[in-house]
């Protein structure tokens, strides 16, 4: 890694933080341990939560670590539209026999309690998603030692990001799995992203920060590719889902690669913002129809999902994936980097070579 990214891993290789449980603490450690940088994502945990996360990473590995949160969302979603939306999930409730969520529950998400825990007990990189932060925060964090990462979609959002006084931006391609990053949701541009390289391009031509590539990459060739496209290191979450270290759901896992799972679309099903998921029933039926709405239909969707899982039914879940999960293998955390980082050798010998022809 270069620049502000200095020392934080062996190799260019960093593990997405993906909320919901997958980035667990044995996860970032293991990559940690590897070589990589490791992630745990404190966007839908509480305070406390985060910190005990910390403290369990710090007990298995020295290596270094980040934390993802989310900004806080302005505004109010329209609550005529969200209640249509609950009346169209109503036959879900009853196929899964659990009630539906409450869509205005958890709305204070303890951000002011989230950035005092890290500002007092400061971790190596903090990023954060859904937005940047004021210049007097990402200030708090830099005093306190911390290199600070914004999530962008745009090159726009990577000046915001410079003119704020972020370290590093982390450059999110449509191909990305999850929740697009975008600082605003706007429902006309949903899904109108460019693709990573071209993205990573018109970035770094706009800003001076490190960037850091994201968005389906699951092979050293890739991450060879973006680091020649002018990106300092590269980040994948797909790629580590199906890892045992991960706490995703079994289902999730074994459907990276199920072949009656074959395609991903962007879709607002079952958070209300853009996110990228395997198509599924639950994406098909009701997709078409959800608002923008987050986190209202999140929490709405939430018992359904829970439900869904305990059911052993994958057409009912989020199955959040890259453009790239066919190409998931199920392997350690720490041998992957290790795979990843020897096709990153390979091929970037492979271009050295072809070079000097």
């Amino acid at each position: 890694m270069s620049s502000a990214l200095t020392g934080l891993g062996r190799h260019p290789i960093v593990q997405a933080p993906m909320a919901g449980g997958a980035s667990r603490p044995e996860l970032a450690a293991a990559v940690g341990d590897a070589g990589g940088l490791g992630f745990l994502a404190a966007g839908y945990k509480t305070a406390d939560g985060m910190h005990q996360e910390i403290r369990r990473v710090r007990s298995l590995t020295s290596k270094p670590f980040g934390v993802n949160l989310f900004m806080p969302q302005p505004g109010a979603a329209d609550p005529a539209a969200v209640g249509v939306y609950r009346d169209r999930l109503a036959g879900e409730s009853s196929r899964y026999g659990t009630p539906l969520g409450d869509p205005g529950a958890g709305r204070d998400d303890a951000w002011e309690a989230k950035l005092a825990v890290l500002v007092d007990d400061p971790v190596p990189v903090v990023s954060f998603t859904f937005g940047c932060p004021s210049r007097e925060d990402l200030a708090a964090l830099a005093r306190a030692g911390t290199t600070t990462v914004v999530t962008v979609t745009t090159a726009g959002e990577a000046r915001a990001a410079e003119r704020a006084g972020a370290d590093a931006v982390c450059v999110q391609g449509v191909e990305a799995g999850g929740h697009q990053g975008t600082h605003r949701d706007d429902p006309d541009a949903e899904g109108a992203g460019l693709g990573l390289l071209a993205l990573v391009a018109l970035v770094r031509e706009s800003v001076r920060l490190p960037v850091i590539a994201a968005g389906g990459l699951m092979r050293g060739a890739q991450i060879a590719a973006v680091l020649a496209a002018g990106a300092s290191a590269a980040q994948l979450g797909t790629a580590f889902l199906v890892c045992p270290e991960s706490g995703a759901h079994p289902l999730h896992k074994r459907a990276m690669t199920d072949p009656l799972l074959t395609r991903t679309e962007v879709t607002r099903a079952f958070s209300g913002r853009p996110a990228r998921g395997l198509v599924n029933r639950f994406v098909r039926e009701h997709g078409p129809y959800a608002p923008a709405a987050y986190p209202d239909v999140h929490h709405l969707t939430a018992p359904l999902r829970r439900a869904a899982a305990a059911a052993g039914d994958a057409q009912g879940m989020a199955l959040w994936a890259g453009q790239g999960h066919r190409l998931a293998r199920d392997l350690p955390a720490g041998r992957l980097v290790d795979v990843l980082a020897a096709e990153l050798d390979s091929a970037r010998a492979s271009l050295a070579e072809e070079g000097t022809r």
